[in-house]
């Protein structure tokens, strides 16, 4: 049972996809990897196409039970990206993955055809907009002379739900990333602890040395809101355009903090200037 799964009012026994079942996935890089199955899944547990069959069954439509390669198959036709050269069997099952292009550049890749080096257009040209670079709203100043940017480690997936459950030596917890430059002017040793903060609210957590970074720069994740609910520190504002939220900048001050009241991660909000986050 995890935090989401708290929110639901029913929660189904699906199979772990990516050993217990069957299919594929599409990866960020736009790469379709072929997934297999290699155990059994634990009684009781089912995969996760027969559980949509099975619901829509129950709510009157008959998918019967499909294969992953029907899936993939009708997936095909839905998502025409898809479709040249990458059929299941041929391109998917054997031992090589297919990056996501277009038809003449997959079969350039897989046959002996020579790749012309050109990719007709279906359709409309997709629109490009010149934009001017605009910094962050928010720039560091004598108040709050550290810029903060959040992001993500490679091992940790946002909040925790699919990775918190296991042990690593990656996973390093809610730190603040901090250059070696910034830690010795702040007297800060690895694993201090200390206090962020920003004109919207402040946290607590362990000072982590990180060469990676440049002085007046500092990192935080989103990975353990539980002990470090970064974006207490983040700012209310979005990209005109694509609606993004700016969590990738803000201004803060850090301090040293000697004693620490408790030996856990604090936090505290100014909630009527953050408002109800």
């Amino acid at each position: 049972m995890t935090k989401t799964a708290e929110y639901a009012h029913v929660v189904l026994p699906a199979a772990a996809t990516w050993c217990e079942g069957e299919g594929t996935v599409t990866n960020s890089e736009r790469r379709v990897q072929r997934v297999r199955k290699v155990t059994d899944p634990p009684a009781g547990a089912r995969d996760e196409l027969w559980i949509l069959s099975e619901i829509a069954r129950r709510l009157g439509h008959d998918w019967a039970t499909p294969t992953a390669e029907e899936v993939w198959n009708e997936f095909r036709v839905v998502a025409p990206q898809f479709a040249g050269g990458m059929s299941y069997a041929a391109r998917i099952i054997g031992r090589y993955t297919v990056a996501v292009s277009r038809p003449s550049r997959i079969r350039a890749r897989h046959s002996s055809t020579a790749a012309s080096g050109r990719f007709p257009r279906r359709g409309r040209a997709a629109p490009f907009s010149v934009v001017d670079h605009d910094p962050p709203v928010e720039q560091a100043d004598d108040d709050y002379p550290f810029v903060l940017t959040t992001g993500r480690r490679l091992e940790s997936y946002n909040t925790g739900v699919q990775t918190s459950g296991y042990a690593s030596p990656l996973h390093n917890g809610g730190t603040l990333d901090i250059s070696p430059e910034d830690a010795a002017r702040l007297r800060i040793a690895d694993g201090d602890l200390v206090r962020i903060e920003s004109r919207r609210g402040r946290v607590e957590a362990p000072a982590r040395i990180d060469e990676a970074l440049r002085a007046g720069m500092v990192f935080m994740t989103m990975h353990f809101p539980d002990d470090v609910p970064t974006n207490l520190l983040t700012i209310d504002v979005s990209d005109p355009k694509s609606g993004t939220a700016e969590f990738e900048a803000c201004a803060v001050r850090v301090e040293p903090i000697t004693v620490p009241a408790n030996p856990f991660v604090r936090a505290t909000a100014d909630v009527s200037a953050k408002g109800a986050h």
